[in-house]
């Protein structure tokens, strides 16, 4: 098409250069259009069905193939000379503006994109190109749901391109108005050498071009005074690329929002430490992303069903709308939106700049988890503290990047962790939150465990130092003035305890398959995990079990699965360098006073009333000591898995916690007739074998059935943190004749 017009061209032409009558044929396009507004006289007939769009294909092909003729000496040929010199961007970004005829807004969103992607010569550092480049986005952002949204789109996608390649331009596209002025009088080249002479600055907008006045009053009425357009310092609410992503991010279109956050994420990306900085100082990226975040999160329904929010999955800022084939609930719209939007947040602070990511991760923090989450968590109606809570472990649920989930862990946890004493108000978030895990309300107890158990998988080293380590280090439970145990005669005597009979001790551990690898070349050590896994294997007595009459509930099928948990938790905390095993006791160091700390008691405290509280509690306190006991931390084993550990005065451990809980249970099975009965069927509901019904004792009958299958769990866990897969236990060689 570029070959045959310039051929056509000179043949016209004969002897004369091609670039001349280029640019004749470039001005005569230009006045055909101006010179529509002269002689049409009907407003309502559309831009398409006139011979614009034509005209203005024709300039830019134009532009394109003088380009081309041009390259071999590197500057800008005389058409886009006359394009620059005569403020034809100006003019068409006013007619855009006035949208006369109907539809030329649309005319002049395409010729920009063209002209910025199809001309190779840089054009966005001049100030005839940036500035009507500036003011056409804010003809852009200004109209919502408009019928150029794809326009604008494309529109800021070469914007976008172009800044990925030079950052340099981002300031020349986001700089306010004022900036403009100031860039004019500090004598920065931002002209063309031939342009110099017929663009003076915006006191003397007026030039010589003999087609500017053409185009009528009717269109340039909407073109503002050249002295109104300088705006105040510190001018709100202009609307700029930014803004006119953002913008475009909540179009109802799904292509165009998907396309406008591609672009943003591509803007935020720039290498550039520089552009970077102007992007988190000078615009409002940070505030308009995170402002929309927090007004979808108002825009859920407070009265959601903590179950609904926990089974919504799936949802990403990719595919912001919810799966169709979950069930469908009040706010599952909202919900799916806001999650969306906070996945798209927490993507971009991924792929972004430092400098951005920082700033971004900050603003989330202030803006929604300070000012807005916080007194809903503290708030005292159940319902907001039940959404909110629900809202939060979503949000962690899908929380990727660093930066953000550091501003999390902050606002969940403090910054500066601190061994708790036992008489420590909740003067803290995590405090507070602690507390509504041992909550009146059953279900808000179960939706906060949940958020500790979310926060637990998370790979940030102070979730676990802050929530349990720091309690533990100094090994303050384990008993001073006596040297380390030589063997396990001189550790706990569970054979003293009324409900460890020799028959009990001596149960032989046979898992119906074949564990995952154990150190098999260190026999001592492979024995004394037996006596640990034996230990939680045979905590419950026989008359309590009933896992024997099913198939389903095998111990192989608990080692399975906790050696691929392990294997995991043990790949997110590598990087922390933990030590192999505990610090060795100095027994001439007097004890001192030991607390677990808030959240430990609180787990504790629930574990020891397993037998009183609902099924669903159950599982939940369960589930979070599993996660615990999963760390491949020295301490954590030790406190939460050696049964042997020789306590100091007053110390519990889990292992001593669950002793109680199976003395309790002994004294309660004498008050149930038919216990082992009643117990199977119970058992046999709970895995949907026969039609649930209300039994007498049915919720001591669910917390036995739990006891068991945690035991279980618990042994497993054991078994696979054993070396050289866990941290090293100094354990002593077994009894004689003990399996």
């Amino acid at each position: 098409m570029l070959s045959r017009l310039g051929a056509l061209l000179q043949e016209a032409v004969g002897a004369r250069e091609p670039s001349i009558d280029l640019l004749e044929a470039f001005v005569e396009h230009w006045k055909g259009i101006t010179h529509y507004y002269i002689e049409s006289t009907d407003e309502n007939t559309p831009a398409k069905k006139t011979d614009i769009p034509w005209r203005l294909k024709q300039m830019l092909d134009i532009l394109v193939y003088e380009e081309r003729q041009q390259m071999a000496a590197g500057e800008a040929g005389p058409c886009l000379e006359y394009l620059l010199q005569h403020k034809i961007l100006e003019t068409l970004c006013t007619l855009g503006k006035a949208e006369y005829p109907p539809g030329m807004r649309q005319q002049v969103f395409q010729f920009f994109s063209k002209v910025l992607a199809q001309v190779q010569h840089p054009l966005l550092h001049y100030l005839s190109v940036h500035r009507p480049v500036q003011k056409l986005l804010r003809l852009g952002g200004t109209v919502p749901g408009s019928q150029t949204e794809k326009e604008e789109v494309q529109f800021t996608t070469v914007l976008c391109s172009k800044i990925q390649q030079d950052p340099a331009l981002l300031t020349y596209i986001l700089e306010g108005k004022k900036i403009v002025k100031r860039k004019k009088s500090s004598k920065e080249p931002t002209t063309l050498p031939r342009e110099a002479a017929s663009i003076q600055d915006k006191d003397h907008p007026r030039s010589k071009a003999p087609d500017m006045s053409p185009c009528g009053a009717r269109a340039l009425s909407a073109q503002p005074p050249a002295e109104t357009e300088e705006e105040p310092d510190g001018a709100a609410g202009e609307s700029n690329l930014i803004t006119s992503l953002v913008g475009l991010c909540k179009s109802k279109k799904g292509r165009v929002a998907l396309k406008a956050q591609e672009n943003l994420l591509l803007l935020v990306s720039v290498a550039s430490p520089a552009a970077a900085t102007y992007l988190v100082q000078s615009s409002p990226c940070c505030a308009a992303v995170v402002e929309h975040l927090c007004q979808l999160y108002q825009s859920v329904p407070p009265f959601l069903d903590p179950a609904d929010v926990a089974a919504l999955e799936g949802v990403s800022w990719r595919l912001p709308s919810a799966p169709s084939d979950e069930a469908s609930f009040p706010g599952k719209d909202a919900l799916a939106a806001f999650l969306g939007w906070f996945d798209y947040c927490d993507h971009l602070i991924t792929e972004a700049h430092m400098v951005v990511a920082d700033a971004l991760a900050k603003a989330v923090a202030e803006k929604l988890f300070v000012e807005i989450l916080q007194p809903h968590l503290l708030h005292v109606s159940e319902q907001s503290v039940l959404t909110s809570t629900a809202l939060l472990t979503a949000m962690l649920r899908q929380l990727r990047s660093p930066a953000l989930l550091r501003e999390a862990v902050a606002f969940l946890l403090g910054t500066d962790p601190q061994p708790a004493a036992p008489d420590d108000g909740p003067r803290t978030l995590c405090a507070h939150l602690i507390g509504h895990c041992d909550h009146l309300s059953d279900e808000i107890s179960i939706t906060t465990l949940r958020l500790f158990e979310e926060l637990l998988q998370k790979p940030h080293e102070q979730v676990i130092r802050s929530l349990v380590l720091c309690n533990l280090e100094g090994r303050h439970y384990v008993a001073r003035g006596s040297p380390e145990p030589e063997s396990y005669e001189d550790t706990l005597d569970l054979e003293e305890d009324p409900y460890f009979t020799d028959g009990f001790l001596n149960s032989s551990f046979q898992p119906s398959a074949k564990p995952p690898p154990a150190p098999a070349t260190n026999s001592d050590g492979k024995t004394a995990v037996t006596e640990i896994v034996n230990s939680f294997l045979c905590l419950v007595p026989e008359e309590a079990k009933t896992s024997a009459f099913l198939e389903e509930t095998g111990y192989d099928t608990y080692v399975h699965d906790a050696y691929g948990l392990f294997q995991e938790c043990s790949s997110r905390v590598a990087p922390w360098g933990w030590p192999l095993g505990p610090t060795p006791l100095d027994p001439h160091e007097p004890e001192q006073p030991f607390f677990e700390g808030h959240f430990l008691r609180m787990l504790f405290d629930r574990m020891s009333r397993i037998l009183e509280q609902p099924y669903s509690l159950n599982l939940q306190v369960t589930s979070v000591l599993s996660r615990l006991a999963l760390f491949p931390h020295p301490l954590i084993h030790e406190y939460l898995l050696d049964p042997y550990i020789n306590l100091a005065p007053g110390c519990r451990s889990l292992f001593s916690v669950l002793v109680r809980v199976i003395g309790d249970l002994m004294q309660r099975i004498q008050r149930v007739p038919q216990f082992p009965g009643k117990l199977l069927l119970v058992r046999k509901q709970l895995m949907g074998q026969v039609p649930g019904e209300q039994l007498d004792h049915q919720t001591l009958l669910q917390g036995v059935v739990v006891l068991e299958e945690f035991c279980k769990e618990l042994a497993a866990i054991a078994f696979v943190k054993f070396p050289p897969h866990g941290p090293h236990l100094h354990l002593s060689p077994p009894r004689e004749g003990h399996v």
